[in-house]
Order: C-alpha cells, then structure tokens, then sequence
C-alpha cells in the first residue's frame, strides 16, 4: 500500500500540473477546462467537509449525468468520503432502503428526481443534509438541511482553505460504492478503493482502448453504472481527454444529436441500443467521427456486431466486466475481433473456468468463470453472506458460465443463476414475481429471460390468473409492475399460462419455463415430471 493517493488528483489535480488546465474536460448543460473542475471539485469537497462529513462518511448522488454530478464524485474523493452513485430509475421506496443501508450523511440529487427522494428520505434517519441541483421541491424531514447546488457549492468556496485540499487517502481507502443486484435479488454496495479507479484506467483504458488525450468519449451507460463510470469519468480524465455528458435518457435520436455536435471518437454502448440504433432511421454516416465501439452488460450477439459494421463502418469490441471487478476485465481488441465471444483477459487480470467442485477445467469444457485482478473490490458492505459466496480470496465469482477454446477466446453461455439481465441491467426474478403476486388476479407466477428477434434477453413473465380474474390483460400487468418497481425490472411481455410446470415436489421448473417460451410457445403447459 502506497503512503498516498487519491482519485480525484490521479485524474484532475495531476492533470493541471501536467499542463492540462485549460483543456476542455467535460461537456454537458456546460463546459469545463480541467482547471476550472479542479476548482470546481475543491469547492463540492470543502463544502462536504464544512457540512460535518468525516473521513468514510457516504455521500449518496442521484443525479443527472452533467457536471454537477461529475463534481459530487470527484469532490466526494477529495474529501476522503464515500462516493455512491445510485441508479436514478429507482422508486422512492428503492431509494429509502438504500440510503438506510448505507447509512448515508448527505443526499445530492438532480430535479428531475427529487419526488423519489423526497419519498426515500422519511425511511433514512442517517441523513443530515440534502443538496439539490436545478429548480425542484425539496422537502426535507424536520432537522435535516437542505441546500441549492449553487448555494452549496458557494459555502465550499467560501470554507477554509484547508478544507479544499486533496484528503490524505491511501491505495486502499474507501471511495466509492456501486450498488448492485448482482447474483442475488437484495440491493448490495460493491466497496471500491481509491487504488481501483487507477488499475482499470491503467488496464481496460490504456491497453485495450488505447485512449488518448485527444480521443472524446461519449457513453450510453449512465455514471451510476460501474461501465458508465470508467467510460465517463475514470478512463477520459486519466489521460486528459474529453468527457461528453448527456442528462437526458438515452435515445437513438438523442445520441445522433450529440454526435453530430460533439464529435466523440470513443461510443460505449450496449448491445440492447445498439439495437436500437440499427432499426432506427439515423443516416449511415452518422458515426463517422468514432475511431471504435464498445459494448458491454450483457453479451452482444454476432449478427448484431456485424450489421453494426456494416452499416456504420464501426467495430465495436464485446466485453464483460461488473460491479464487483469496477469495470470490463475480459474483452475483444481493436485488432482481434471475433463475432459471438469475449474475447481474452484484459492486461493485469487473470481467468479461470471452474467445475463445480471449484477445479480448472480443460478447454472447450463449460463452467463456472472467476477473475481476480487489482480492482476487485473489498467486499460488499453489511452483507457477510453474499461476500464469502462471490469473493473467495483473490478471486472473484463472476456468476457467469463459459468455455474458451483453443485459440484463448471466451464464450458466454449464460447465467450460473437465473438473474435476468435487461438492457445492460440485473433484474432479480423474485422481485418481479413478488410484485405481479400483489396482483389481486395473479395466481402464479415466473419471470425469465427470453431473447428477443436480437438474441438480447429481456424478462418476460408467464402468468397464471385467478378464475375471478376478468378482463386483465398484459398491459394492465406491466403497468402494475412499473407502477410498483423501477421501469426497467418489469416484464416485456406477459404470457398466459393455465398452469406452470413443477416438479413432483411442487417447485417450479424455471428452466421448462424458459424453454417453451424461447419455443415460441403461445400457452405453457404445467406437466409434471
């Protein structure tokens, strides 16, 4: 462990002293130099500092991707506290479980989502302080303070020097906190050390992207994502480049907007858009500044590589990473290419395929895949249980099945578990089948993934009604299930099943589900075996 160092001087104080200053660092809602974010950042971190947030203390941030937000992170670094970006597609209930389970002192959060804040703070007593960026109404329980952006950020300026300057953190204190789903339904935060953000921008950034301070990054992923992070934040600012930031949900039209404007040479996406941006009406050129793609989440079938290729002249190499691991430490490279697999490990990560019995196995056999590399994090934060199953020493369990075959490359078969993962995002089966059974007409219930005409999966439930049930229908279900549960975790697509198929024992065959309706199958049939 080094003596010192601390994130937010690694990618924007180092970069001032190198000569950066006055290079454009951000663009969103407003540009920035990297001088005026240093500045920036110091002011968000004496502010925290004044506020009466200690070293460890979680800043909670459910922000818009804009420079506010790209300050609430770095400014949570300096100031040696915790930064812990939180999905902004969660119910103000989500949100309330999560701030309590962090334990968080202070709130950031964007107008648009101030109505599920307000909601999540009456069930979060840990909180002191709430800090609102754009024009909203904020109302805070009796003894908590709320604060303006702009106000907040004064006081900051207006704090004690000392209060400005770079933490005396260390390789491995705390810095951030990514909450995820992972192979189990319950929320959990992912520890991450300082000495983390530098390996995979020394890994995945530097050796596998190749980026440069010339290159523009622009990424689908949101900053609350462990992918969205380093594409946005972590691999442009390591090297000086260009981060654009886009506030508003991601569309095909959206993106082209942007392109067209900002020019970006590096596009992280997933593959569910890049569907998207195949079936939309955006001119072949349209891409014509981006050097190279990159596409992790979930696997990215071949037919959907090359037709991207083919029609924007633009490869896109596959990886996978996770939260666990901060970002993408298997993947293809510029240069090696292959439809339909991961590629190889990244630089500074080693694999391993597992049998069950936790043995290597040969090539070309399936099993379990595990990584264990630098960036790994510590665990995950009050959950003991879930941290001995997924981190066993220096290695982690990645959840996932592969083979590789003789030529090194890896291919995803699926799930070690039967999470669903939608647009890039885990989605727990129970929790979606909990909500459809507070249905008052659902019976039965079991929600898998099934691929769609792109060979992505998304969660599609097969529903049993009661003979009460009347005139429901699968837009009254997913309406329920939205109106219940973040947007994302409900069901494409609902299918009507007279029963489900069990074994003898009465539990479900979740895997006799997802078959039949991979089959195409129009009603399930609920034969015991």
């Amino acid at each position: 462990m080094t003596d010192y160092f601390n994130a937010a001087e690694y990618l924007v104080t180092r970069r001032v002293d190198a000569g950066d200053g006055d290079r454009t660092c951000a663009v969103g809602s407003r540009t920035v130099s990297y001088a005026e974010l240093d500045r920036l950042i110091g002011d968000v971190a004496a502010a925290y500092r004044a506020s009466g947030l200690h070293r460890d203390d979680r800043v909670l941030i459910v922000m818009a991707d804009d420079v506010p937000m790209l300050a609430a992170i770095l400014g949570a670094f300096r100031a040696g506290v915790v930064a812990v970006p939180i999905s902004t597609m969660f119910t103000g209930a989500e949100l309330g479980k999560i701030m309590a389970d962090a334990g968080a002192h202070l709130v950031v959060c964007s107008a648009e989502f101030v109505d599920a804040v307000n909601e999540g703070l009456t069930a979060a007593p840990d909180v002191g302080t709430v800090v609102l960026d754009g024009a909203g109404d904020l109302r805070v329980p009796d003894g908590v303070t709320g604060w303006s952006w702009p106000a907040f950020v004064a006081s900051g300026a207006a704090a004690a020097p000392d209060l400005r300057e770079n933490v005396h953190t260390a390789d491995d204190s705390w810095a951030l906190w990514l909450y995820t789903s992972g192979t189990t339904g319950s929320p959990k935060a992912a520890m991450h050390r300082h000495a983390n953000i530098r390996h995979v921008c020394e890994t995945y950034g530097s050796r596998v992207l190749g980026i440069t301070r010339d290159d523009r990054c622009l990424s689908v992923a949101k900053m609350f994502f462990a992918y969205g992070i380093g594409n946005s934040v972590f691999f442009p600012l390591s090297v000086g480049a260009t981060t654009i930031l886009e506030r508003r949900r991601p569309t095909p039209a959206i993106v082209a907007e942007r392109v067209a404007a900002e020019k970006p040479t590096l596009f992280c996406g997933v593959p569910t858009f890049y569907a998207g941006l195949l079936n939309s009406d955006l001119a072949d050129d349209a891409f014509a500044s981006v050097r190279l793609a990159t596409s992790a989440g979930e696997p990215l079938p071949a037919p959907l590589l090359r037709r991207f290729k083919e029609r924007f002249g633009v490869d896109i190499i596959d990886g996978i990473g996770s939260t666990e691991a901060l970002h993408i430490f298997l993947s293809n490279r510029p240069d090696h290419i292959v439809p339909g697999t991961t590629g190889t490990a990244v630089p500074g990560y080693e694999l391993r395929i597992c049998d069950d019995d936790g043995e290597p196995v040969a090539d070309g056999t399936p099993g379990a895949l595990q990584v264990r590399g630098e960036s790994i994090a510590l665990g995950y934060w009050r959950r003991t249980d879930a941290t001995r199953q997924v981190f066993r020493g220096e290695w982690l369990i990645t959840g996932d099945t592969y083979v590789r075959d003789e030529n090194g490359d890896y291919t995803c078969l699926g799930r070690n578990s039967d999470m669903v993962k939608a647009g890039g995002i885990w989605v727990s089966p129970s929790e979606v089948e909990s909500r459809l059974l507070e249905h008052p007409a659902v019976v039965e219930v079991a929600v898998v993934g099934v691929a769609d005409a792109n060979g992505l999966d998304k969660p599609v439930a097969a529903v049993v009604l009661s003979e009460s049930a009347g005139g429901v229908d699968e837009t009254e279900l997913i309406t329920w299930c939205r109106d219940g549960l973040a947007h994302f975790k409900a069901p494409r697509r609902i299918v009507f099943a007279t029963s489900l198929p069990k074994t003898a024992t009465g539990k479900l065959q979740r895997f006799r589900v997802r078959e039949q309706l991979a089959d195409g199958a129009g009603e399930l049939t609920g034969a015991v075996l």
